[in-house]
């Protein structure tokens, strides 16, 4: 181990993975993560992993509960960044020659774009009440149905301590974003299932069958989480003061988890958190409203799977080195899947585990997972949130054309409408890993089951 190092550092991929995670800085992120005070058992990366603000994208780390750290590099800006999938009764010959149609409905009806307004403006009071209940507000304005709650991580709503300490900048940026897609990464695609590797635990999901109309969405808190985190690194890094300059790298700032910033930040969190629960609910309500519209199914036919979050720092239970610990785990492009018999799965999952979200590029596929048993002492029950970038967004932006990237997706049967030209270069499809080679590997290292594997068949860009 590299000196200073206080745990191993264990990276899950394959030989011919190696090669493009070692162009950035991922592993020796993944080794400076090992060195922060109290980590625990071992400073892990998923195989989606590449470089991010101080922790990898895909890197994950537990520290003790009680005399552990929070560090915010290791929950990322996108707080609660996250995927929610919604299954149809729909075939995909029950949609031939109305793709485009359904695809161009729900552009209209959900904002994207980088600062785009969303559907809901709102006072202060009702983001008041959005930072503490998350889903549930969404619900009782009419923009979901009951059974989403059941259906969402830790119900849709985390403890934001009752009046967390945010800004009014972040207030500001947030409370016109409510039903917004943004941009980035950040789509939602109709997809079609492609094929069920478990037959069983697919019906329970709600997949029921191949060619089954799916819709995923992947967004998170917007301009809210992102001034949150802005925030708390800048007063987190100043609290610090000379230590700071200590660290393998600044970008790692953290707070002792009884600090009182500590606990300041994971109220704001969780705040933030619920606010993008809140947002996937309502853009959810969106989509429901579009295949409605163009194609008259019941709104409430259209039934969410589950809505899971990445970006986040949880305190829950794992096995270490055969004893049971209470930890502070940091998922940063990381996601939880916890296997079966889990009490954090609700009633819903307790017998299959939960579902596990893992979205690819627009031009590919993705994957419904649940979590393996083992995976507790393995990776404290985390997988791959993605397939991961393999290049910048000024390497793509090099790379690719606009017109190159359409005309490969129409060659394969996809329809795209995306809200600039930017964003279809910059998350063109060869921009990121191999999601089946993702997939595989976490399959393989036993962190998460494939259940079943969807492809694009219309996609929504920010």
């Amino acid at each position: 181990m590299e000196q200073g190092m206080l745990v191993p550092g264990l990276v899950f991929t394959e030989e011919s993975m190696l090669q493009d995670i070692e162009r950035d800085r991922s592993f020796q992120q993944v080794i400076n993560v090992a060195k922060l005070p109290g980590i625990v058992a071992r400073s892990l990366a998923m195989p989606d992993i590449h470089s991010g603000y101080g922790f990898p994208i895909g890197g994950v780390a537990a520290f003790d509960s009680e005399e552990g750290l929070i560090s915010p590099g290791g929950v990322g800006y996108d707080i609660n960044c996250g995927v929610s999938i919604l299954s149809t009764e729909l075939s995909y010959s029950d949609l031939y020659g109305r793709v485009r149609a359904v695809v161009d409905r729900i552009f209209d009806l959900v904002p994207s774009g980088l600062g785009h307004k969303g559907l809901i403006q709102l006072e202060k009071s009702q983001m008041d009440r959005i930072m503490s209940e998350g889903i549930n507000w969404a619900i009782e304005q009419g923009h979901g149905l009951q059974e989403d709650a059941h259906r969402t991580e830790s119900e849709g709503m985390l403890d934001s301590g009752g009046s967390p300490k945010i800004s009014n900048s972040a207030i500001q940026r947030g409370k016109n974003q409510v039903g917004s897609l943004g941009a980035g990464n950040h789509f939602l695609e109709v997809q079609r299932v492609d094929q069920i590797y478990d037959a069983e635990t697919a019906r329970k999901f709600g997949i029921l069958e191949k060619d089954q109309i799916c819709v995923m969405i992947h967004t998170g808190s917007r301009g809210f989480g992102h001034q949150i985190a802005t925030d708390y690194i800048r007063s987190i890094s100043q609290v610090m003061g000379e230590s700071l300059h200590q660290l393998p790298d600044r970008q790692l700032a953290y707070a002792h988890i009884k600090d009182r910033i500590a606990q300041d930040y994971l109220g704001a969190m969780n705040a933030a958190a619920n606010f993008a629960f809140c947002n996937r609910e309502v853009i959810a309500s969106m989509v429901r409203k579009a295949f409605h519209q163009e194609l008259r199914v019941p709104e409430d036919s259209i039934r969410l799977v589950y809505s899971i979050a990445h970006n986040i720092a949880k305190v829950e239970e794992h096995d270490v080195d055969g004893k049971r610990m209470k930890l502070i785990v940091h998922r940063k492009g990381a996601t939880r899947a916890m296997p079966p018999g889990r009490a954090e799965n609700g009633p819903e999952f307790r017998e299959t585990g939960h579902p596990v979200l893992v979205p690819g590029d627009m031009g590919t596929a993705s994957y419904v997972m649940v979590g393996d048993p083992k995976n507790s002492w393995k990776s404290f029950s985390s997988s791959s949130h993605g397939a991961g970038r393999l290049m910048s967004r000024k390497a793509s932006s090099g790379t690719f054309s606009e017109n190159t990237v359409k005309q490969g997706l129409e060659a394969k049967g996809i329809y795209l409408r995306a809200s600039t030209r930017k964003a279809v270069i910059e998350e063109a499809p060869g921009s990121y890993k191999n999601i089946d080679d993702v997939a595989r590997v976490t399959s393989g290292a036993g962190l998460a089951r494939k259940v079943a594997r969807l492809v694009p068949i219309g996609v929504v860009k920010g």
